[in-house]
């Protein structure tokens, strides 16, 4: 069957910090028709750099990768950056808040990392096409979510607190994986849903939000 015309050049940078899911994904788009994989790119940043030089169709978007700039925070640079541009976030974040921060910061599909084999292509194109696509599943979940609570976005996990915690009193990914018995991508991974969760990028964003918490303590002057 010959592909459609509407379908025809669809341009995508893939970005994901996992060269073996790259790989992985290449394959599926550049062999369902219609569509090419141009670039690639392992976090945020080189992401946002990425879809400057190339101005794809689409950007598919690994939500949680490592870096100081998150790719929450990243949607909406690339629509600043090339605005015919449209985002499709593939994540293994079942949460539908997760899903209800990406569309609200401008993503156009919102995939499941273990549906991607039958959503990523017609999520790309639907997204090419000026539509949006969410994970059926997840779908059902967020509109039966009720809406987050304004004022509270402080819904850590207790070792997401741990983790935040450390930060704050100034130790290295390293060092933390080293006190909780993690490894450092484990801490890493934290690291990033603290900060979209938050909605936070920068180390001085989250020791500012823990002190206001108070997640740490702060002795005072002259002790």
């Amino acid at each position: 069957m010959t592909e459609s015309s509407d379908t025809a050049d669809i341009t995508v940078v893939l970005a994901d910090d996992h060269a073996v899911v790259r790989t992985g994904l290449r394959l599926l788009l550049d062999q369902a028709g219609g569509l090419h994989v141009v670039s690639e790119a392992g976090d945020a940043e080189s992401a946002l750099r990425t879809v400057l030089g190339h101005k794809p169709c689409v950007l598919v978007l690994d939500l949680n990768m490592p870096g100081e700039l998150t790719s929450l925070d990243a949607i909406p640079k690339v629509a600043e950056a090339s605005p015919k541009t449209r985002v499709v976030v593939l994540t293994m974040q079942e949460d539908p808040e997760f899903a209800r921060r990406a569309l609200q910061a401008g993503a156009a599909g919102y995939v499941l990392k273990e549906a991607a084999d039958s959503e990523l292509v017609e999520a790309v194109r639907r997204a090419a096409a000026g539509e949006t696509y969410l994970n059926p599943r997840l779908g059902a979940a967020l509109a039966a979510a009720p809406p987050a609570r304004a004022g509270h976005p402080d819904d850590l996990s207790d070792r997401e607190v741990e983790v935040l915690r450390l930060i704050a009193l100034g130790h290295t990914n390293a060092e933390i994986a080293g006190q909780l018995y993690l490894s450092v991508r484990t801490v890493e991974s934290h690291r990033s849903h603290i900060q979209q969760k938050l909605r936070l990028s920068t180390r001085a964003e989250l020791v500012r939000y823990a002190l206001e918490r108070g997640l740490v303590n702060v002795p005072p002057s002259g002790a």
